[in-house]
C-alpha cells in the first residue's frame, strides 16, 4: 500500500528520487580515492563555484543530496506530509513548479547573500530544505489557519508553525553552532509565499473557499 501511494503522487515519486540519490552518493564516496569534497562540490551548491560561473547544475542536483540519515530522514517526513497535500491543494504542475522553484529560490538567496557578505562563500549546501519551506510558505499564505502540529506535539496555525519553525531552526544554529542553511530555507519560504499571493490574486473566490475550509 505504501508503495503504490508513493508511486501515485508526484511527491512520492520525488521522495524516491531523493532515496536514491542518497544511497547511489553514499556508495559512489565510498569507491572513488578523489577527495570527498571535490566530488560534492559536482552535487551541491558552492556560492564560491556558481558565481564563478561553474557547476551551474548544482542548483538542480543540491536538492537530491542530503547530508546525514537524520537530514534526509526529517525531510522526507516533512515532505510527505505538506507535499502530499499541497499536490491535492493546487494540483501536480503548480505543485512542481512550487517545489523547484522554491529550491531554486533558497540556493539564489543562499549565493546573492554569501556573495554580498563574504560569509559562507566556501560552505556546501545540499537539501531539499528550500523547496520543503516553499510548500510551507504556499500553505502559510493559502491556508493560514490550517491546524498543524510542530514536531507532532506543539498546536499552530499554519502560518505560526512556519515562522516558528524558521525562527528555531536560526536559533539553534546560533547556540548550537549547528550548520542549518536558515537563508537557503528564507529563500524557499518567501518563493512559496510569493506563490501563494499570485494565486490568491488571480484566484481570488476558489483560494478564499480553501481558506475559509482549512480554518
Amino acid at each position: 500500500m505504501l508503495r503504490e501511494k508513493l508511486t501515485s503522487t508526484y511527491t512520492g515519486f520525488i521522495i524516491i528520487a531523493n532515496v536514491l540519490a542518497f544511497l547511489i552518493f553514499s556508495i559512489v564516496v565510498g569507491m572513488i580515492k578523489q577527495p570527498t569534497l571535490i566530488t560534492i562540490s559536482y552535487i551541491a551548491i558552492q556560492p564560491g563555484l556558481i558565481l564563478a560561473g561553474k557547476h551551474l547544475w548544482t542548483f538542480l542536483t543540491h536538492m537530491f543530496m542530503h547530508a546525514s540519515l537524520t537530514h534526509l530522514f526529517v525531510n522526507m517526513v516533512s515532505l510527505m506530509f505538506l507535499g502530499s497535500f499541497v499536490e491535492k491543494l493546487i494540483g501536480k504542475k503548480r505543485f512542481l513548479w512550487v517545489y523547484f522553484g522554491g529550491g531554486i529560490s533558497a540556493a539564489l538567496l543562499f549565493i546573492i547573500v554569501a556573495g554580498i557578505t563574504g560569509i559562507d562563500i566556501n560552505t556546501f549546501a545540499v537539501g531539499a530544505s528550500g523547496a520543503i519551506f516553499a510548500l510551507g510558505g504556499l500553505l502559510a499564505v493559502l491556508t493560514p489557519r490550517l491546524p498543524v502540529l510542530v514536531f507532532f506535539v506543539l498546536p499552530m496555525p499554519m502560518w505560526g508553525a512556519m515562522i516558528f519553525l524558521l525562527g528555531v531552526m536560526w536559533l539553534m544554529s546560533i547556540t548550537l553552532s549547528i550548520p542549518i542553511g536558515n537563508i537557503a530555507h528564507l529563500g524557499g519560504l518567501i518563493m512559496g509565499a510569493g506563490y501563494g499571493l499570485y494565486l490568491k490574486k488571480k484566484y481570488p473566490r476558489k483560494t478564499k473557499m480553501i481558506s475559509r475550509y482549512f480554518s
